[in-house]
């Protein structure tokens, strides 16, 4: 095959499966970044002397950042290139980290945060829409996404046990500094590896007016919701951010429905297929986070793990998500349709979730939580894969990145609104249960029993919740996702074909 070959739109990338490795090995360090600071927050409070009321900006301004920027990265992207967006964003990405590393006050650290929460929203999108215009044959693409989904699933429960190792037996420093190897061989492999289609860049001039709108529209959301989750939701502030969201999103629609070249061309998200995928996988992500968080406190408080032996209890979980994503997903993606993937495998995750709702302050590890997060992560997996890559199939290739934002954002965005309405929700059932239940106990371990007994109670609840939004999750899949199976070599994006190939038509969903 020709060098001109290789680089038409359409042609098939000779490097593309050690692009994978890179490609994969970037979203694995921006999945895991997401977790492996949870572990290591109480200690680098106490030494760099956060107080309790500002701890949460370390969590917080990355959130913001990497959510508020989304869309904005993912245009970029389009209009630079997704190869060099990739690689600014992995450079900046393990700066960021170096200066959160070597962090010595507060001030430094939520500045880092912020960084590398602005880098991530360059490089996520980036990452995706390079799978998606790489891989353009239907089977391949199965394989390639397989392996994308099982790592952006299963990437924050490695978060868990890498954080915990690195906390207990180094120094949470460790859990900014262990990014910057992973940015450095994956930038290197990206730049010698990567061959990006030509005639796949969006040069349209930058919507200025939507780059402000949806960037403070989601900033004021993910404030809104990560707020609440400690002032209350009826807090001034907290119900500000709300309206200033709703208006400022409101205003960025109007906008985008009038301007020639949009941030967000809203034939990317009105399109059938793509809005169930963005909506059903923001469900299933805030019922998900919700979990993450429930059982990292069940574990540790409740049955006393080590945050090492907390990261290795989430095992079987990341076990199934892999055996989903790359054994059930991938083997039967060009086989059935995708919602038949999808609202089968959110409805596997809510059975998992609903074993979750008989948990008890004395529940077994190997009767309760091993089958539910084998199920979890069945499900997850199954689930994941086709969304993955339904998200970004059959977009135009200038589109390719803007589409591959919104995967992200829904996540990211669906990840705040599961922190903080499932937390809240926990919160208020246990408050209930121990104001109940407080009375009867006399002694100092029956009031601790009945304090924990209070937590599993609002732990339980929340659950049942996230159960009834899977089940959401799965029923819209299977009612506004009715794209039929992928054709067996049909190329993503353009009319053409490659070398022997059989031609065939475009895929429109």
């Amino acid at each position: 095959m020709s060098e001109t070959a290789v680089k038409a739109p359409g042609a098939v990338d000779p490097g593309r499966w050690r692009a994978l490795v890179f490609i994969a090995l970037a979203q694995l360090m921006v999945v895991l970044d997401a977790t492996i600071v949870n572990i290591a927050l109480p200690s680098a409070q106490q030494d760099l002397g956060i107080s309790d009321g500002n701890r949460q900006w370390v969590v917080t301004a990355y959130a913001l950042a990497f959510g508020g920027l989304l869309l904005f990265g993912g245009r970029i992207a389009d209009l630079w290139g997704r190869k060099r967006a990739f690689v600014v964003g992995l450079a900046g990405f393990a700066a960021a980290s170096a200066l959160g590393g070597a962090a010595t006050n507060e001030a430094m650290m939520f500045g880092a945060r912020a960084l590398q929460g602005a880098f991530g929203a360059l490089l996520a999108p980036a990452a995706l829409s390079l799978l998606a215009v790489m891989f353009t044959d239907a089977k391949e693409r199965a394989k390639a996404f397989g392996i994308y989904g099982a790592i952006a699933g299963g990437g924050g429960a490695v978060g868990l046990i890498l954080g915990g190792f690195l906390t207990e037996y180094l120094d949470w420093r460790w859990t900014f500094f262990v990014n910057i190897p992973f940015a450095v061989v994956a930038a290197a492999g990206a730049w010698f590896v990567i061959r990006e289609p030509e005639g796949s860049r969006n040069r349209s001039p930058l919507d200025v007016p939507g780059v402000v709108l949806s960037t403070l529209g989601l900033v004021a959301l993910v404030y809104g919701f990560t707020r609440a989750e400690s002032e209350g939701w009826s807090d001034s502030v907290t119900v500000t951010m709300f309206v200033a969201s709703a208006v400022l999103l409101a205003a960025f629609v109007a906008v985008e429905a009038r301007v020639k070249a949009p941030l967000l061309p809203l034939r990317v998200v009105t399109e059938r297929n793509r809005g169930g995928i963005y909506l059903s996988l923001g469900l299933a992500i805030i019922a998900m986070f919700g979990l993450f968080l429930f059982l990292t406190y069940y574990l540790q408080i409740v049955k006393g793990y080590s945050p090492v032996r907390t990261g290795f209890a989430f095992l079987p979980m990341i076990a199934g998500m892999i055996t989903g994503s790359t054994q059930i997903g991938t083997r039967l993606m060009t086989r059935v349709a995708p919602r038949l993937l999808m609202g089968p495998g959110f409805l596997v995750a809510a059975l998992g979730m609903l074993l979750l709702t008989q948990l008890e302050t004395d529940s077994s590890y190997a009767a309760l939580l091993l089958p539910s997060m084998l199920l979890l992560g069945l499900g997850m997996g199954t689930a994941f894969m086709p969304a993955m890559s339904l998200a970004t199939q059959g977009v135009e290739p200038r589109d390719a990145g803007v589409a591959s934002a919104m995967v992200n954002t829904s996540q990211q965005v669906g990840g705040a609104i599961g922190t903080a309405l499932l937390n809240t929700i926990a919160a208020s059932a246990t408050a209930s249960y121990i104001a109940d239940h407080m009375a009867g106990a006399t002694s100092r371990s029956q009031q601790q029993l009945v304090q924990l007994e209070g937590m599993v109670e609002g732990y339980t609840s929340a659950i049942w919740f996230a159960v009834g939004i899977l089940v959401v999750a799965a029923a819209i899949a299977l009612t506004f996702v009715n794209a039929g199976r992928p054709g067996g070599t049909t190329v993503t994006g353009s009319a053409e074909t490659v070398e022997d190939e059989v031609p065939v038509p475009v895929v429109a969903h």
